[in-house]
């Protein structure tokens, strides 16, 4: 028995050993923990860092990327597009053109067929005037008042009469029904006019009619 108590003595002080460690070893944890914090703010404060410097990097690794020579087959599909786009302004520029010339063309000779029409009217407003009529002086300068006044109207629209008596014949302006004997060296001349003729905004709407000098 007596060597039974003497063995439990060092157990117990054993166990109380091993009692009072835990004691100390949560002293040690409680106090640990207090000195690694430092360490890991040091940490979190070091990874911005490398993050920050990343972008860097590919910014630097992405510069001989965007440096590089285009290759073959890029330089020919631009010049390809260049050339597309140039045959397509031009193209546009040439259709301007002739649309606006057209369009011109097209109010210019609007009125034509109302011209021509009206020219009868005038031609017997100056047969009316070429009488020699003294008894009727006063109404022949009324109506050449009148014929002046139409006459200004019509050139406001681009009518006008085409230069014949005295002029070089010409196919293109006057349309000879007759010839006589040249007087004066006035041969392929017009000797005379028997019916005017008119421009509508340069185009001929209706040639001279004349007597022309052989």
């Amino acid at each position: 028995m007596k060597h039974r108590k003497h063995d439990q003595a060092p157990f117990e002080s054993e166990t109380g050993t091993a009692e009072g460690k835990p004691d100390e070893t949560v002293t040690a944890a409680g106090e640990a923990p207090n000195e690694a914090k430092p360490a890991d703010e040091a940490a979190e404060h070091a990874e911005p860092q490398g993050e920050t410097a990343e972008p860097a990097d590919e910014a630097k690794g992405g510069q001989p990327e965007e440096n590089a020579e285009p290759k073959p087959e890029e330089k020919k599909e631009e010049e390809d597009l260049r050339t597309q786009y140039l045959r397509l302004a031009a193209d546009f520029q040439n259709f301007r053109k002739r649309t606006e010339k057209e369009k011109g063309d097209i109010y210019a000779r609007a009125n034509e067929s109302l011209m021509t029409d009206l020219l009868p009217v005038l031609d017997d407003f100056e047969r009316a005037l070429a009488v020699k009529d003294e008894a009727a002086k006063g109404v022949q300068d009324g109506v050449r008042m009148i014929v002046d006044k139409y006459v200004a109207a019509l050139k406001k629209h681009g009518l006008f009469e085409i230069e014949a008596l005295g002029a070089e014949f010409d196919p293109n302006f006057h349309h000879a029904v007759q010839t006589c004997p040249a007087e004066n060296g006035n041969e392929g001349k017009v000797a005379a006019v028997l019916q005017k003729g008119y421009l509508l905004n340069g185009k001929v709407i209706r040639p001279a009619m004349v007597i022309v000098a052989e």
